[in-house]
């Protein structure tokens, strides 16, 4: 079961849903990159349950403590490790789930690809996992200010279950977006999709939705040209998160629908900087990033637990009528938000340091 991510910066995650904790170690960080508790514990307080009406009401602190790796609130170039306690886990909530297999869930695959399961709210396969990766992704966060200071990466919901904001991905502000419990940047429809939400959760449903992410600031030549593109290494990244579905990077799936003189970023000169006059591709050309804005959008389905009855079928083959128990998020899109941003930044870090040993190896010759 590969738990491992990057390559020269890299993040194993550990841990199931109601065991002891969950967490993270993070391989490869450079030393002397100012690190403490504090910049993960903000990170993490962003992803955490119980944060909103909108969300699980799992009263969880997530406090995060680092065991390794940091010596007077500095990397030492040392594995990192840090543990987040399990404080509110309720097993008991999940027992009919020993027998039973949840629709849409990892239940019915885990049991038949490893003979064996955590049914305790999915184990492994629960969203809590994403906790190592934020934490991890906070000090991935850390090494790209150090590298580049005005590299900045923005995420918000821009969809849901239909209902879309307006907003211009190269001036939204983390403080428009942080100002409601969605992560939602357009005032004028914010009220109408809350309800949307609310409405769902009433019935014991739940909503999908998407996600938009920005980083501005991008250096050029992030990305290998071949099966490491930038683009690539994002689309992996994002579609191993719980729940998400679709990638898409720049024009996405709407370049199927254009021409190729409707679609060709333009070059021009700004100053000594080569520019493009658009970006339908996304910040990133030939797999390698361009200097442009990178931008990209991921799918998320709605949440697979519900408090209504679904149809399913038992360990021994019965079919049964399930009714969920336990605390689940009606839209998990807000708390989705930090782990999105955490799992781009955990992709540049890793080609950040990439390409700092491709120059340093070319000025060896």
């Amino acid at each position: 079961m590969p738990n491992t991510f990057g390559h020269l910066f890299r993040i194993t995650t550990w841990g199931e849903s109601h065991g002891k904790g969950v967490g993270v170690v993070v391989d490869g960080c450079p030393s002397r990159i100012p690190l403490t508790e504090e910049d993960i514990q903000k990170e993490l307080d962003r992803r955490r349950p119980g944060q909103s009406k909108i969300t699980t009401q799992r009263k969880e602190k997530d406090i995060a403590a680092i065991l390794s790796g940091t010596f007077n609130g500095m990397t030492l170039g040392t594995p990192i490790m840090i543990w987040v306690k399990n404080e509110d886990a309720r097993p008991e909530a999940y027992a009919e789930m020993e027998y039973i297999y949840r629709p849409s869930h990892a239940d019915f695959t885990y049991q038949v690809k490893y003979g064996i399961r955590n049914w305790q709210g999915g184990g492994r396969a629960s969203a809590r996992e994403t906790i190592g990766r934020v934490a991890g992704g906070a000090v991935a966060g850390k090494v790209l200010h150090t590298i580049y200071p005005s590299l900045e990466v923005i995420s918000w919901v821009s969809e849901v279950h239909g209902l879309k904001a307006m907003c211009d991905p190269n001036t939204v502000s983390k403080e428009s977006i942080e100002s409601n419990i969605l992560r939602w940047p357009d005032a004028s429809n914010l009220e109408q999709v809350l309800k949307e939400i609310e409405t769902a959760q009433r019935e014991g449903d739940s909503v999908g939705g998407v996600i938009e992410c920005v980083v501005r600031g991008m250096p050029t030549g992030l990305g290998e040209p071949v099966f490491d593109k930038l683009e690539a290494d994002l689309a992996k990244a994002m579609l191993s998160l719980p729940a998400s579905k679709g990638f898409e990077i720049g024009s996405g799936f709407r370049a199927a629908r254009m021409k190729g003189s409707e679609h060709n970023d333009p070059f021009y000169m700004e100053g000594n900087k080569v520019r493009t006059r658009t970006n339908w591709s996304g910040g990133v050309q030939g797999g390698i990033s361009n200097g442009e804005n990178l931008y990209f959008r991921v799918a998320f389905k709605p949440v697979a637990t519900l408090a209504r009855e679904q149809q399913t079928v038992t360990v021994t083959g019965e079919e049964v009528i399930l009714r969920a128990r336990g605390r689940h998020d009606p839209c998990v899109l807000p708390r989705a938000v930090p782990i999105v941003e955490a799992m781009t930044k955990l992709v540049l870090a890793d080609h950040a340091l990439r390409q700092k040993a491709l120059d340093l190896t070319a000025k060896s010759f």
